[in-house]
């Protein structure tokens, strides 16, 4: 059984999400997870700092604002 691969760079990450998960990048899907990972409330968020750590984290969320940019 292979490992999961957690993207170093915001290229693997579009990959991971698009190519391989088969999710848009669209405008909504993008603000929701940004609002999702912004709040520290949230058990996901709170999950995601656990597993992955601060700078991943701030790294991942880097990303989501930067494919939301790249949409305009």
């Amino acid at each position: 059984m292979n490992s999961p691969v957690i993207p170093s760079n915001f290229v693997e990450w579009q990959n991971c999400i698009v190519r391989d998960c088969g999710i848009a990048l669209d405008k909504a899907f993008l603000e929701s997870r940004i609002a999702a990972l912004s709040n520290m409330k949230d058990q996901h968020t709170k999950q995601f700092l656990r597993l992955y750590g601060e700078a991943h984290y701030k790294q991942v969320l880097g990303w989501f604002h930067q494919a939301l940019v790249e949409l305009k």
